[in-house]
């Protein structure tokens, strides 16, 4: 690795392994450009896993009458349920209206939003008699209900797509390594950067980069490499966190959404299926400290219980919740906004006195033209031939035209079969990792082999997504995943325990005690 890395004379270095710097390889290197990118933790570590699972152009934002940003999103989403339709597909939402005033008001919104999205919407919105909305929803409660509005948007599973796309970036000739920090730039005599010392997490060994332009894709960590760059660079990024709680599907008994439009702090609240369990989110809480793994706080998981009560005839409380999983939004500072959930989504792109390319804001929806935009950017910085971008037409890898199987291989897309070649020729790895989920051993040996997985983390949280499902049930597999891991990877047992006791320690945190 040291000889590709210290001897290639790298196009575009990208600091940052979430959504919009893997987008970002997959455009410069399908472009035919160098293409190194480093992520200190694991692919999504951060804000890429940790979203509300929907691919949609936001009915916020039309609330807020940003058409602009709206469009964008809805023809992004198109694109992605084209590129990679085993991961991205059509969910109905349920609007349950209860005041004579909300149906038409609701209505006449998501009107607008089918005639924005055009030819590529997904589904027309209806208006729904009472009947008909208890039907979708079954467990809706019923209490002065008068109808409801159903609509259609874009679900996915946001690190299964995430490790879909380091692939795709491989395949198109980017070199992608997880567990490399970025450390410092090395800048040239006119004080303009011209590459990277970068480390490797597991052996500790350094390594001298060399880079015609340099593109900071770390989200809410964008300030610090900013900062890197230049010590008196003002900062640019505020966040807010989003709590999302986990529930077993009983609570709703269907695979329609429901979505609030207006809570009390003004946020729009869904309650999503998603891998047979049901999601509720999300909150909006300023934060002005950012880590990898934020806490949520009491009053955030109380405002969702609560409001998720309101609309369902079974009332969860604390002990009920599964999973609980809080994601930072990386947005831009905004001097007209009074609160966070009036920040704009939209990205912006800055370049530095010394060259440094800097993509902050955005949502996972419009990653790939983010990284459309990032990328020509680098190209001029970079000084080398414009070539247009490709990933509009660029299929992810996994992509099957085949209906997705209603099975956990489903979402691998062509890749199931070959896991199911790995359990044929070893029958033991055909066995569950937890009794009351489906996932198989083989799937941990995939995702070591095939998906970059180091860790007992990498693949109970972001391989399969069971830590975020069901963390209790996460910390009971620890042992098997622990073993396979082990032996794969050929580590001590020390090495062994180690990981077993940070994994449990990590997901107690998304278990409320």
């Amino acid at each position: 690795m040291k000889e590709k890395l210290e001897n290639t004379h790298w196009d575009i270095l990208i600091i940052g392994g979430g959504a919009t710097g893997i987008g970002a390889a997959i455009d410069a290197a399908s472009r035919g450009y160098k293409t190194l990118l480093v992520e200190k933790e694991d692919y999504g570590k951060g804000t890429s896993s940790k979203s509300t699972k929907l691919i949609h152009g936001g009915v916020r934002y039309l609330q807020q009458g940003n058409f602009s940003l709206v469009l964008e999103a809805l023809k992004e989403r198109a694109i992605l349920k084209r590129n990679a339709p085993h991961i991205v597909h059509d969910l109905k939402f349920v609007v349950p209206t209860y005041d004579w005033w909300e149906s038409p008001f609701y209505g006449i919104g998501l009107k607008l939003y089918d005639w924005l999205a055009g030819k590529e919407g997904f589904g027309d919105s209806e208006f729904l008699s009472k009947e008909e909305t208890i039907n979708y929803i079954p467990t809706v409660s019923q209490k002065g209900l008068r109808g409801g509005v159903i609509y259609h948007d874009g679900q996915f599973d946001d690190t299964r797509l995430l490790i879909n796309m380091m692939q795709t970036a491989k395949e198109q000739g980017a070199t992608v390594l997880n567990y490399t920090e970025f450390i410092d730039f090395t800048k040239n005599l006119a004080g303009l950067i011209d590459g990277a010392i970068i480390k490797d997490t597991n052996t500790l060994k350094t390594y001298a980069i060399q880079a015609k332009s340099v593109i900071n894709a770390t989200g809410v960590f964008s300030d610090t490499i900013r900062q890197q760059d230049h010590k008196t660079t003002p900062k640019i990024m505020t966040s807010s966190q989003g709590v999302h709680i986990v529930l077993d599907k009983s609570f709703l008994p269907s695979n329609t959404a429901i979505m609030i439009p207006e809570t009390e702090d003004g946020r729009v609240l869904f309650a999503v299926p998603w891998h047979d369990k049901i999601i509720i989110g999300t909150t909006d809480t300023p934060v002005s400290k950012y880590s990898y793994e934020p806490l949520p706080k009491d009053k955030e998981v109380d405002f969702l219980l609560t409001h998720t009560a309101k609309y369902l005839t079974k009332n969860p409380t604390k002990k009920d919740v599964k999973s609980v999983f809080v994601g930072l939004r990386p947005l831009v500072k905004n001097g007209n906004a009074e609160d966070t959930a009036e920040i704009s989504r939209e990205h912006v792109i800055e370049v530095s006195k010394s060259g440094l390319i800097s993509i902050a804001g955005g949502k996972w929806t419009t990653y790939r033209k983010m990284a459309e935009d990032v990328v020509d950017k680098a190209t001029m910085v970079a000084v080398i031939p414009f070539i247009k971008s490709e990933t509009e037409f660029l299929n992810i890898h996994g992509h099957s035209k085949q209906k997705p199987e209603i099975n956990p291989l489903g979402i691998y897309g062509t890749d199931a079969k070959l896991i199911r070649k790995l359990a044929e020729e070893k029958p033991e790895l055909k066995e569950k990792i937890h009794p009351n989920y489906p996932f198989i051993k083989a799937q941990i040996v995939w995702a070591i082999l095939k998906e970059d997985a180091k860790t007992i983390e990498d693949i109970l949280a972001r391989r399969i997504r069971l830590l975020f499902l069901d963390a209790k049930a996460s910390i009971e597999s620890v042992e098997v995943v622990a073993a396979i891991l082990q032996e794969q990877l050929i580590k001590s047992e020390d090495w062994k325990k180690q990981q077993i006791t940070s994994f449990k320690k990590l997901a107690q945190q998304y278990l409320l005690n």
